[in-house]
């Protein structure tokens, strides 16, 4: 979507993060919960429903996971974000394309009202998890929980998504911005309002971490 409307759309994207996902749960739901989310992670941990001694590995494989993600977008559509910027890699304007692997407020949004929609989005991301896979409550069948998680986040991208790019996900979110620190975008990717410093950062991975838990 972000390479023109003839490459994608919204709705297109969407569906491919939740898909995505739920093919993450299928490959790794046995071996680790399919925790994919360093929020969820942190609230299971919070909730003694996962030791904390694991918290640190799991979020670690989460990053590097969302890192290599990242590196292998840029290398498989290196001509095309080119071809579109113009040989400029930018956070903001016309041709911006760090957009692709992070996200990034739009003119509408405030700093803190961005901070309040990933509150918000990422509590009530939980909240469905929760629902979905408590036995006490009325859970998706038994092998169909990862296409219902997958549409979870579809159902919360298109209808709550457009304000902050729903991180929902300090996991899917930092990492590639990191990447794409390296990767030429420079220091703009942890900047917002074109204020050098980190103020950016509470949004993309702050916001979720307290949102988990008021979904609970």
């Amino acid at each position: 979507m972000v390479l023109g409307d003839k490459f994608g759309s919204y709705l297109g994207v969407n569906l491919g993060f939740g898909f995505g996902v739920t093919m993450g749960v299928h490959i790794a739901g046995k071996i680790s919960g399919a925790h994919m989310n360093a929020a969820v992670t942190f609230t299971n941990c919070a909730l003694g429903r996962l030791p904390w001694k694991k918290f640190p590995v799991y979020v670690l494989g989460q990053f590097l996971g969302s890192f290599l993600a990242a590196a292998t977008t840029y290398g498989l559509f290196y001509t095309a974000i080119f071809n579109y910027s113009g040989g400029e890699l930018t956070v903001t304007g016309p041709v911006a394309t760090a957009n692709i692997f992070a996200t990034y407020l739009p003119d509408h949004m405030t700093l803190w009202r961005g901070f309040l929609d990933e509150v918000l989005l990422t509590g009530l991301l939980q909240l469905c998890l929760f629902a979905i896979t408590d036995k006490g409550n009325n859970p998706a069948q038994q092998g169909t929980q990862a296409v219902v998680i997958g549409l979870l986040v579809v159902i919360i991208g298109v209808s709550l998504g457009m304000n902050s790019g729903y991180a929902i996900n300090p996991s899917r979110d930092l990492p590639p911005r990191f990447f794409t620190f390296i990767a030429g975008w420079g220091v703009q990717v942890f900047r917002w309002d074109h204020l050098l410093g980190l103020r950016w950062l509470h949004h993309p991975t702050g916001a979720p971490d307290i949102g988990e838990p008021h979904g609970v």
